[in-house]
């Protein structure tokens, strides 16, 4: 593995910890600041819309900075958000620091996934994408519930002054492990260009409104998993622990699935998450039945980052960072779309579960948008209006998608 990649995973690690750090707190942020749980649910909603706002600002206005050191600086900014955080002394000005720690996730992703794929073969695009997520995962494994253990014992201040110290630590890797390179981002000109695409539309459509699924639940465990379930508070930590190995599992095997059938990947996995969301709805009465259901969420869900973000780089058909960006920012807007929707369902007195199945509504509509978008490509392929690296892997449009090809 390139030690570069090793270097993303970490500074991954910790801009996952703060990301999901908050849903293991809600009961306690909400008592601090005198909010209900659906309102403390909103630091995600929050984040996510932060992420959707600085992943193509932030990437469209750095195409022409030297990639390593645009990766820094975006863990620089990552540092200072969660520094405002862990100071805040209300619930706004923690909301301030969660935005803006969000600003950094959607261009660091967005750069990294492009880094990432330079750094392998073109058939092992999808598996070094998901090696760079494997950070993000095993911050649901390890960093998320410790933070939810810190907090618990010691505040919910004391789990972001712990995310303050991963940053750190990410930034030291990002400087020592990354090569130093004249690489850059395409023109924003050129870079814009791949969103006159509809198809380009279309994939980012499938990216958020079919991920956006799994927030709508997922943003609600703890209060689902106490109140139905009847699970202690202290529990969080090991489930909350349990949920991320199901994130790391199917983020590997998502990657290498998506690397043999990319599209069918994608079905496959968006079917399952419908599958299992609805499910939830009926296990979460039963602990055993939830403890497995709660696993296979987090496989099934995280599963479909690699396959979507490489069906959207590939769509591009030139230069992909902003595009790649993009595609975080629609992850992201799903999210904040799921927490806001499971919120309002339980606001509207439907139960903790009722995320659940809205959820699966919201996937489902994704599902119908992907068939959507192969049968535009199908259609646009036929009349050669189509280019993407595997109709036409030798043009200049699918070389200039192909970043660092001297790093391999």
């Amino acid at each position: 593995m390139p030690l570069a990649l090793l270097a993303l995973a970490i500074s991954a690690f910790a801009i996952g910890t703060t990301e999901f750090v908050t849903n293991g707190l809600l009961p306690e942020v909400a008592h601090d600041f005198s909010v209900s749980i659906p309102t403390a649910g909103l630091l995600t909603s929050g984040y996510a819309l932060g992420v959707v706002v600085g992943a193509p600002v932030l990437t469209a206005f750095t195409t022409r900075m030297r990639r390593k050191n645009l990766l820094a600086g975006l863990m620089g900014l990552f540092i200072a958000g969660n520094l405002v955080a862990a100071l805040a002394p209300t619930y706004a000005l923690l909301m301030t620091g969660r935005v803006l720690s969000a600003l950094c996730h959607g261009a660091f992703f967005g750069v990294g996934s492009v880094v990432a794929a330079g750094l392998v073969a073109p058939h092992k695009k999808a598996g070094a994408i998901s090696l760079m997520f494997t950070g993000l995962t095993l911050a649901n494994v390890l960093g998320m519930p410790m933070g939810t253990l810190l907090g618990q014992h010691f505040g919910w201040r004391a789990a972001f002054w712990g995310v303050v110290a991963l940053g750190v630590i990410g930034l030291i890797g990002m400087l020592t492990l990354v090569p130093a390179s004249n690489e850059t981002g395409g023109s924003l000109r050129g870079e814009l260009a791949a969103f006159r695409r509809p198809q380009v539309w279309l994939g980012l459509a499938v990216t958020a409104i079919g991920f956006s699924g799994l927030l709508a639940s997922f943003t609600y465990v703890t209060p689902m998993m106490t109140e139905v379930a009847g699970f202690a508070p202290s529990s969080m930590t090991w489930l909350l622990a349990l949920y991320g190995l199901g994130l790391v599992v199917g983020n590997y095997v998502g990657g290498k699935a998506a690397d043999r059938a990319l599209v069918p990947t994608i079905f496959t996995l968006l079917i399952a998450l419908c599958a299992v969301l609805l499910l939830f709805t009926f296990t979460a009465h039963s602990q055993p039945a939830a403890i497995v259901t709660l696993f296979v969420l987090g496989g099934v869900g995280f599963g479909t980052i690699p396959p979507l973000q490489t069906r959207v780089m590939q769509l591009a058909g030139g230069p992909a960072t902003l595009v790649s960006a993009a595609n975080i920012a629609a992850f992201n807007l799903g999210a904040a779309i799921g927490a806001w929707l499971g919120g309002v369902a339980i606001d509207a007195g439907l139960g903790y579960t009722a995320p659940n199945w809205i959820g699966a509504l919201i996937t489902a509509t994704g599902i119908v948008l992907a068939v959507i978008s192969t049968t535009v490509e199908r259609r646009g392929r036929r009349t050669g209006t189509v280019t993407t690296e595997k109709a036409a892997p030798h043009t200049p449009a699918a070389e200039a998608s192909d970043p660092a090809p001297s790093a391999r």
